[in-house]
């Protein structure tokens, strides 16, 4: 039985940032193009669970055995961040969650690990892949980098779900050498001189490529897309013109928008093909870091009828993703976010960090945002309810997930006093569809475009952040629409 690609999801934050505001900030090189940039209530974990939700909408069959959730920018170190992105998508409890952290080649790591487990056992592995990138006010790092989440599902072909895109190879060459290292503590990497990071570089990835294109009993010339990343640009770009296929490297694409996504880039890359390839083409991609890794798949004759079902579902592609974005975010207020300058904190009450046992016994609630139905008269109560509000009557209710139920705007307010790092904060009512009412905090809205009955979806985010310890909930925030023309503008704001 073949194994490969089930499925695949790609998350892009809401904010970008304008490099030419860096450079008529700090009077320097600027660039062209904008970056993707985290909210201040995202992190790696919050954008995985997004790119994960993405990437199993609409999977027939079991959920996955296993997820692996790869980043160099955990939210938590000495706990499991993948537990979080478990309980987020209310995974059954067998379902393992793994970290693989510190590098961007964790990302080949857990891509790896998920085909391994699909190819051994003939189960399900979710493998996910985020990344936060920032550095110094004015490098290169900052300006040319992004943040985003990819995920994939691996598989065996069947249970209602066929294999998209089936592995033929995998090949690793690993080496020790010092191109890029960030100690613990440390917020912003160190980067070696250029020119010695690629003279490693591109024979290690062309002896990769040799023993992958072996295995997989093709040549170079037979790859139709070819897809290299990696944070060392010069290396990236001189492996997509090294190799000799005559596929056109996909290094730059999506960069002038998005920037580069570090641990996610390749997953992005992967998903992009995918939304393009046609059947029976072979698409390689290439991992540069601390070595290189190459995978090779040939896209399989069900992949158009995938991709025509994820459209139907509503399914948000990379193209997409990457058009969707409000990109006037102020530099002074990116730095805020990102820590790099430090403001006068609000004269309000510091928050208090959440109870370990009280946030254990309301996790489907706190985490997988669980409503109850009650059997007798079904009246929804969000939050949860022993008891119904409607009837009275006791212990008769059934959980139900709201997460993935979108709803409309009843009422909101716009508060300009409450502490926020992107104020105003927006307070909503939303009524679900299929019933069922909840007054939530709003992400990536605009306030001045807000409307009573503006439809709206629920995100996981971050509430706050007290003592090292992050508060994850769910918040509401505007489903993009493209304006008619008599339409009302997005409420998320400029595109």
């Amino acid at each position: 039985m073949s194994t490969g690609i089930l499925a695949w999801g790609v998350y892009l934050p809401y904010w970008r940032l304008q490099r030419s505001a860096i450079g008529a900030t700090l009077g320097g090189p600027s660039g062209r193009g904008t970056r993707a940039v985290a909210s201040y209530d995202e992190d790696t974990t919050t954008m995985g669970v997004e790119a994960a939700r993405r990437a199993l909408v609409g999977l027939a069959g079991d959920p996955p055995d296993d997820l692996y959730f790869a980043t160099p920018a955990p939210a938590y170190l000495d706990k499991t961040n993948a537990t979080a992105v478990h309980a987020a998508l209310e995974l059954p409890p067998w379902t393992g969650a793994y970290d693989l952290l510190g590098s961007v080649r964790s990302s080949a790591a857990a891509l790896r690990a998920a085909l391994a487990q699909s190819e051994a056992g003939g189960s399900r592995g979710l493998a996910v892949l985020a990344d936060l990138r920032t550095g110094l006010a004015g490098g290169a790092e900052e300006r040319d980098s992004g943040d985003g989440a990819a995920a994939f599902v691996f598989g065996p072909d069947g249970d209602g779900a066929p294999v998209v895109a089936g592995l033929l190879a995998h090949a690793a060459v690993s080496a020790e050498f010092l191109d890029r290292w960030r100690t613990p503590g440390d917020n912003d990497s160190k980067v070696w001189e250029e020119r010695f990071g690629q003279e490693v570089y591109v024979p290690l990835v062309e002896a990769a490529s040799a023993e992958a294109f072996k295995r997989a009993g093709i040549v170079a010339a037979d790859i139709d897309h070819l897809v290299v990343s990696g944070l060392h640009v010069r290396a990236v770009q001189a492996v997509g013109r090294s190799l000799g296929t005559r596929a056109e490297a996909a290094v730059d694409a999506r960069s002038s928008v998005v920037g580069n996504l570090g641990a996610a880039q390749a997953g992005m890359l992967l998903a992009d093909t995918l939304e393009r390839a046609a059947p029976g083409e072979l698409i390689a991609v290439v991992v540069v870091a601390d070595g290189a890794d190459v995978f090779v798949f040939r896209a399989t004759d069900a992949l158009p009828a995938v991709r025509a079902d994820r459209a139907s579902r509503g399914a948000v592609t990379v193209a997409d993703s990457v058009g969707a974005g409000r990109d006037d975010l102020p530099y002074a207020r990116f730095l805020t976010w990102r820590d790099e300058l430090r403001r006068e904190p609000p004269r309000r009450p510091d928050p208090e960090r959440p109870g370990a046992p009280a946030t254990w016994r309301v996790t489907p609630w706190k985490s997988g945002f669980t409503a109850s139905d009650c059997r007798a008269c079904g009246f929804r109560h969000l939050p949860p309810s022993r008891v119904c509000l409607r009837c009275r009557t006791i212990d008769e209710m059934d959980p139900v997930r709201m997460a993935d139920v979108a709803g409309q705007v009843a009422t909101f307010t716009v508060d300009h006093l409450a502490f926020s790092p992107s104020p105003p904060v927006v307070g909503a009512v939303v009524d679900f569809d299929g019933g069922g009412r909840y007054r939530c905090e709003m992400t990536d809205v605009d306030p001045d475009r807000l409307a009573i009955g503006t439809r709206v979806e629920m995100t996981f985010r971050i509430l706050s952040t007290a003592k090292g310890v992050h508060n994850y909930f769910w918040k509401a925030r505007p489903v993009a629409t493209v304006p008619a023309d008599d339409a009302g503008p997005d409420p998320r704001g400029d595109a």
